[in-house]
C-alpha cells in the first residue's frame, strides 16, 4: 500500500492534473481581474472619470489587484510542474523555459505596484495635500497606463515561454500536437501585442490575443482531463 501511494504521488498523471487546475484558476483570475475590474473602472483619456470610478469603488480596485497576485502565485507551482513534465523532451529547453516564466512572473508582481500607487494617489493622506485634484488624477491615470506597458512588458518574455512550450508539446509525442501549434501561435501574438503596444500603441488590440485564451484553455483542460500518455512519458525519461 505504501508503495502504491508513493507512486501515485509522484504520478506525472496527478502533478498535470495539479498544473492543469491552477492553470485554470490562473486564466479565470485574470479574465475577472481585467474585464469586471480595470475595464468597468479605468475609461480611456479620461483621467477624473477613471478616479471617480476607483474612489467610489476601491474595494473592487483591491479585489482585481488581489485576484492579478493569485495569477502569480499559481504560476510558480505550474511552471515548476511543466518544467518536471517537458524535461524528457530536453531538459536545456525545459530549463530555459522555466527561466523565461520566472522573469515574466517577477515583472508582473513587480507591475502590481502601479495599481497600488494609482490607489494611493486618490487616497487622503496629508502629504498629497500639496497637489490639486487633477494632479493626483492625473497621476493616477498615469499609474495605471504604466501598469498596462508594464504588463505588456512581462508578456514579452511569456511570449517566450509559449513558443518553448508548443515547440516542447509538438515533439513530446505524449501531449497532443495540435496544443503544441496552439502554444505556438500563442507565443507569436504575446510577442506581437507586445512589440506593437511599445512601437507602435495606437494598433494594440486584444483581439490580437484571443488564439492565446484558446491556446492556454486547451492545454489546461487536457491537464486536467487527460494528462500525459504515461507510457510514452516513462519511455522518454527511460
Amino acid at each position: 500500500m505504501k508503495l502504491s501511494f508513493k507512486n501515485f504521488q509522484s504520478s506525472p498523471q496527478l502533478y498535470a492534473r495539479i498544473a492543469g487546475l491552477l492553470y485554470l484558476v490562473i486564466i479565470i483570475m485574470g479574465f475577472c481581474a481585467e474585464t469586471f475590474v480595470r475595464n468597468k473602472l479605468f475609461v480611456s483619456g479620461d483621467a477624473n472619470a477613471t478616479a471617480n470610478n476607483i474612489i467610489h469603488s476601491e474595494f473592487l480596485w483591491k479585489i482585481g489587484i488581489t485576484a492579478d497576485l493569485i495569477m502569480q502565485i499559481c504560476d510558480l507551482p505550474v511552471m515548476i510542474i511543466l518544467y518536471y513534465l517537458l524535461r524528457p523532451v530536453s531538459k536545456k529547453l525545459a530549463l530555459l523555459n522555466l527561466s523565461f516564466n520566472l522573469i515574466q512572473t517577477a515583472v508582473l508582481v513587480a507591475n502590481k505596484l502601479n495599481l497600488l500607487a494609482a490607489l494611493f494617489f486618490l487616497g487622503d493622506a496629508e502629504y498629497l495635500k500639496s497637489f490639486t485634484p487633477d494632479q493626483l488624477h492625473t497621476l493616477s491615470y498615469l499609474s495605471i497606463k504604466l501598469h498596462d506597458f508594464g504588463f505588456g512588458i512581462g508578456l514579452i518574455f511569456f511570449g517566450f515561454v509559449c513558443l518553448l512550450e508548443g515547440y516542447l508539446i509538438f515533439r513530446s509525442v505524449y501531449f497532443p500536437k495540435t496544443i503544441g501549434v496552439l502554444m505556438t501561435v500563442a507565443g507569436i501574438c504575446y510577442l506581437s501585442n507586445s512589440f506593437i503596444l511599445i512601437l507602435a500603441p495606437q494598433f494594440s488590440s486584444i483581439a490580437l490575443l484571443m488564439p492565446c485564451l484558446l491556446a492556454e484553455l486547451s492545454l489546461s483542460l487536457w491537464l486536467i482531463f487527460k494528462g500525459v500518455n504515461l507510457s510514452v512519458w516513462k519511455q522518454k525519461v527511460a
